[in-house]
């Protein structure tokens, strides 16, 4: 079957108010929405695809190629493509996916689904992608548990009507291919199920990425072969459609890295629970609470520095890195927004609004927040995204 292409160009911009206006300008805990009280154009994301009809039981085929400009693409970009262009701005290139999609009616009822190229990941409840998403601001589940994108095939097994079978093969995180795309010489995997009950009232995400995601830059001089230090992002996530109205998912998250501090093994874990309720066909109240533990304090972090991400995946050193004082952290938070959709007339297709008020916690005797002066911060936000 040949469906139509759809082409479509998406603006994200916003800003997140810091009362506790930190020294360094930066909300510790947040990557996207890190500067703040500054306005940010976060994304204008240019999209041509075909998608799947999931319906179609035949043979299919399409793509989608999505390309990015904007603050966001300083930690979404794949290694060795456009992270040279302009590596110092904060405003810079990325291409979110490039891929080709084809349904095949093979060994189970329900055919398997087929994509290679580049493509974001299938982990997790939040996406790159900002009007998929509840919130302006991320879970730490998003910034620092999972990984954004991947570079090479997965395969979705439509076993029956309840279940799905994920299997994948990668780069890694992030990663494309070659001494200046990959920061290892290892492929990485993508593993687990779906479920789908009570007429897709309720379904199931369990999934597993796992593969060495450090650099040898980084561990060869020191005696690690970075290839045997695996990495397992694990995420569990149930959605619930509780009523007409009410919407609840629950999301659990455990990272594990073989190599981190003191060359041991490093964890981090947690829950986030989201619900949101339509008021109208326009207007829905949003919640998000989460809880999640950097054992190591080896995973949350904040770049100063625009090439920050990258350096740091590519394993060189990171100007002004900012981690939590101590041994560990225990993150809390809680935030609470509306999302508005008003109608308007073509060529917009879409507008959202989406203002929240955010309270993030470090339960551990230490102060992370506003430039290592609080356990607590206080953000008051709102972005807008455009679709034409």
């Amino acid at each position: 079957m040949i469906g139509p292409v759809k082409l479509s160009v998406q603006i994200n911009s916003g800003i997140l108010v810091n009362p506790g206006r930190p020294a360094d300008g930066l909300n510790f805990g947040h990557l996207f929405t890190d500067h703040a009280n500054q306005f940010q154009l976060n994304q204008v994301l240019l999209t041509a695809q075909k998608a799947l009809d999931p319906k179609d039981t035949d043979y299919q085929w399409g793509f989608k190629i999505q390309l990015m400009y904007g603050s966001d693409a300083r930690y979404t970009q794949f290694l060795g493509e456009l992270n040279r262009v302009n590596p110092d701005s904060r405003y810079q290139f990325d291409v979110v996916e490039a891929n080709v999609q084809a349904h095949l009616p093979w060994f189970t009822e329900g055919g398997l689904d087929l994509k290679a190229g580049q493509y974001a990941t299938p982990l997790g409840y939040e996406t790159i992608d900002p009007a998929t998403n509840l919130f302006y601001s991320h879970s730490y589940i998003f910034q620092f548990g999972l990984p954004f994108k991947h570079t090479g095939a997965l395969t979705v097994t439509h076993v029956n009507s309840l279940l799905d079978i994920y299997m994948g093969a990668d780069t890694g995180s992030n990663t494309t291919f070659g001494p200046l795309g990959d920061n290892n010489g290892a492929i990485g995997g993508i593993a687990g199920f779906g479920l789908n009950l009570m007429d897709g009232k309720l379904t199931v995400l369990a999934l597993t990425h796992f593969g060495p995601e450090q650099a040898t830059r980084l561990l060869s001089p020191i005696g690690v072969d970075a290839n045997g230090q695996w990495r397992y992002f694990n995420d569990v996530l149930v959605t619930w459609k509780a009523t007409d109205k009410l919407t609840l998912v629950t999301e659990a998250n455990l990272v594990r890295d073989g190599y981190g501090a003191a060359g041991k093994a490093v964890n981090g874990f947690g829950l986030a629970q989201y619900a949101s309720y339509a008021l109208t066909d326009t207007l829905a109240l949003n919640g998000r609470a989460e809880y999640w533990r950097d054992d190591n304090n080896f995973f949350v972090a904040s770049f100063p520095s625009n090439s920050g991400p990258v350096r740091a995946q590519q394993g060189f050193a990171v100007p002004f890195l900012h981690t939590a004082p101590g041994t560990n952290t225990t993150y809390g938070s809680l935030t609470l927004g509306v999302t508005w959709k008003p109608e308007l007339p073509a060529p917009v297709s879409g507008l959202l609004i989406r203002p929240e008020v955010r309270w993030d916690h470090a339960f551990t005797n230490n102060r992370p927040f506003n430039a290592q002066r609080d356990n607590n911060a206080f953000t008051i936000g709102a972005d807008f995204v455009l679709t034409f």
